[in-house]
């Protein structure tokens, strides 16, 4: 298979479509594919329906960052508990996965940055992280050439890196091993109801009877639930990434400051990405939920681009509809998987920083570009809850966090599905934050 998965991409998971299962699962990424797993795990029957490839949004397009250091307190448990778990399934599927425990580290370029490392230090004391502050020199001396300016860095020298677009399929693959059934190619159109609540899900290729149904559905999800009357203020940014070719070793691990990131690839290259910059496509789901993001707006204006519209059939696209019936075409079979072009400006710029850090290497070829759509919440953290529908839970909005905690988090919603303590405080992630007069806030911006 090469990257990145598109619509012409072999389907590795035909099916069949079972005519009933206990849960149907909706989005075969990282958190379908790990609430599945951990579901499954529990004897339970599970489908698990992908309109496109398993991992061909999101999930295979990140960085490739499995990290505790700056999460959001609410999710610095479970990802604790994720992190536990990716050693687990490093042991038993092997180096495929490109699991590493090499670190990960921000940069500061100004003393408010420090500040605000230094202030999420007590999240990493109360959960038992390894995490310090560096000074300039200490900073500069873990890596080979560097020349960049820093003013020190946070380090957590446990956290991980993963390769996205194999280790996905990969999980993938257990969980079918597991039992559980993975359709791709089979857009699931809308939910069957009876007095009120889940009775199955209509998907393209036929029904399935099913009690219970968890949307994982990343960037497509506000459009799902919006046609049951389930609102929920999630919006999606474009992220640029791009791969070099093989490169002089600066870094074994995860690095990023304000103007660039890196992670060391197995293959000896570096993906590379913008520390800040994303573009963001203005639609109607955006006019709607202005209000809500305006806290994050303040916080990232500076770092948005701003487009007019986003290209024909995105879920946020002005003419994308709002409402479909069951046995016709739906928004999820006319785009299979999202491919966004790259902003190459950006990656332009990404470019030059990394050469300014490191002049020993110069200005890096590109080998590959892409980008992907990172479902983003408005305190940029998930929803995670039961809805209002009763039989029916939500998992998205992860905000660009969901490769490195959908282990996690999968087991969390497994949980919640199953009827049983999840373990963790789930009140950050409650559906009613948005309507209840809980005042947002947006979780660290690091």
């Amino acid at each position: 298979m090469t990257f990145p998965i598109h619509d012409g991409s072999p389907i590795r998971f035909p099916g069949p479509l079972p005519a009933a299962t206990d849960v149907v699962v909706i989005g075969a990424g990282v958190i379908g594919v790990m609430t599945a797993w951990h579901l499954a795990e529990r004897g339970l029957r599970v489908t698990l329906c992908e309109k496109g490839r398993v991992a061909g949004e999101q999930s295979s397009r990140n960085w490739g960052w499995i990290r505790q250091q700056g999460r959001d307190a609410g999710e610095l448990p479970i990802m604790v508990e994720s992190l536990r778990i990716w050693k687990s399934l490093a042991q038993e599927l092997g180096e495929g996965l490109g699991f590493r425990q090499t670190g990960v580290m921000y940069l500061a370029q100004t003393e408010r940055e420090i500040a605000g490392f230094e202030a999420w230090l007590p999240h990493a004391r109360d959960n038992g992280l390894d995490t310090r502050m560096l000074t300039a020199g200490e900073a500069l001396g873990m890596f080979r050439g560097a020349a960049a300016p820093w003013k020190g860095a946070i380090w957590t020298a446990s956290d991980a890196k993963a390769e996205p677009w194999v280790a996905v399929p990969m999980l993938a693959a257990a969980a079918q091993a597991r039992g559980v059934t993975i359709v791709e190619n089979c857009a699931v159109r809308a939910l069957d109801l009876a007095a009120g609540r889940i009775a199955g899900v209509v998907t393209e290729k036929g029904r399935i009877a099913a009690e219970r149904v968890v949307v994982a559905a990343g960037a497509w999800s506000r459009l799902f639930l919006g046609a049951h009357g389930v609102k929920i203020p999630q919006l999606a940014v474009l992220a640029s990434v791009a791969e070099t070719g093989p490169l002089p070793e600066v870094f074994d691990g995860a690095a990023c400051d304000d103007s660039f990131a890196l992670r060391r690839r197995a293959d000896g290259g570096y993906t590379l990405a913008p520390g800040a910059e994303h573009d963001f496509f203005i639609g109607r789901d955006a006019f709607a939920s202005f209000g809500f993001y305006l806290p994050v707006l303040k916080k990232d204006f500076r770092s948005t681009h701003f487009r007019p519209a986003a290209p024909s059939g995105y879920p946020d696209a002005w003419g994308t509809p709002r409402s479909w019936a069951a046995d016709q075409l739906s928004p999820f079979e006319k785009i299979r998987i999202l491919n966004p072009a790259p902003n190459l400006a950006t990656l332009g710029r990404v470019q030059d920083s990394f050469a300014s850090a490191f002049p020993g290497i110069g200005r890096p070829s590109l080998r590959t570009a892409w980008a992907g759509m990172i479902d983003t919440m408005p305190d940029v953290v998930p929803v995670v809850d039961h809805a209002p529908i009763p039989g029916l839970t939500i998992a998205t909005g992860m905000s660009g966090h969901g490769f490195g905690i959908g282990p996690g988090m999968g087991r969390v919603v497994a949980s919640l599905v199953a009827g049983e303590d999840a373990g963790h405080d789930l009140s950050r992630f409650r559906l009613s934050r948005f309507t209840d007069g809980t005042k947002i806030a947006p979780g660290p911006s690091l």
